[in-house]
């Protein structure tokens, strides 16, 4: 008798703003219900010569360095990390088998993160690029600004305490051309009206697309709901790609 295939384990990539713990829930509740789940991390000190970007894609595959070269995966962005989701699949050794896009900007490789924005928001694009040319960085979130966001007190802290305010470097940094994307299955989970515009984007490229009407963090609010939908949507690609 043939050995069952392992079911993929979920890459968790957390937005280069923040850390870890904004998935690390969700992990926890994939796997309680038994699926394999990695939270990546940021490469701190990526070498020199490196572009900004490196840090989340060299921190993507650094994290997954013990895990099996054959062992098949799902790439899980949230956020900012959603236009990195081809470069990191393009530098791992494990086949990826879905890319899911979560409350997140879709891939622009090519052009920089602000141009990015500026397509989208000309004006809040031209507000922040004055504020980064000054020296300031963003996000500068407070408890306060995150209150509705994240009720809970503990896990508001928790991601505060991981936030990383980037630079004008890095929101003018020309993010990377992967050619071949993507090269598996994609699907996006809108939360919050913010990202509707890569939503029907999204939608309009024929990707599975599901809504969880919620605000920009719904994965620290409800982890148990986002993971079950997560495993769904995978189960509906595979079902998918089966016919």
């Amino acid at each position: 008798m043939t050995a069952a295939k392992p079911s993929p384990t979920f890459v968790l990539v957390p937005s280069p703003l923040v850390g870890p713990y904004s998935w690390a829930p969700v992990a926890d509740e994939l796997a309680t219900l038994g699926r394999q789940a990695i939270v990546t991390v940021d490469l701190r000190d990526p070498p020199g010569s490196q572009p900004v970007w490196w840090a989340t894609v060299g921190g993507a595959q650094s994290s997954l360095r013990s895990l099996p070269g054959d062992r098949h995966v799902v790439l899980v962005a949230h956020s900012r990390a959603g236009p990195l989701l081809p470069a990191i699949g393009a530098t791992l050794l494990q086949p990826v088998d879905a890319y899911l896009f979560v409350d997140s900007r879709l891939p622009h490789g090519g052009s920089s993160p602000l141009q990015a924005l500026e397509e989208e928001n000309a004006v809040a694009a031209a507000d922040r690029r004055a504020r980064l040319e000054t020296g300031e960085r963003y996000p500068v979130w407070t408890d306060e600004d995150l209150r509705e966001l994240i009720p809970d007190p503990e896990r508001r802290r928790k991601l505060l305490a991981e936030l990383r305010p980037r630079g004008l470097d890095f929101w003018t940094e020309p993010l990377p051309v992967v050619s071949g994307w993507p090269n598996a299955p994609c699907g996006y989970l809108l939360f919050s009206a913010e990202y509707r515009s890569a939503f029907e984007r999204a939608r309009r490229w024929g990707w599975l697309s599901r809504e969880l009407p919620a605000g920009h963090f719904h994965q620290l609010v409800d982890p148990s709901v986002v993971a079950v939908e997560l495993t769904r949507m995978l189960a509906s690609i595979g079902n998918a790609s089966r016919h």
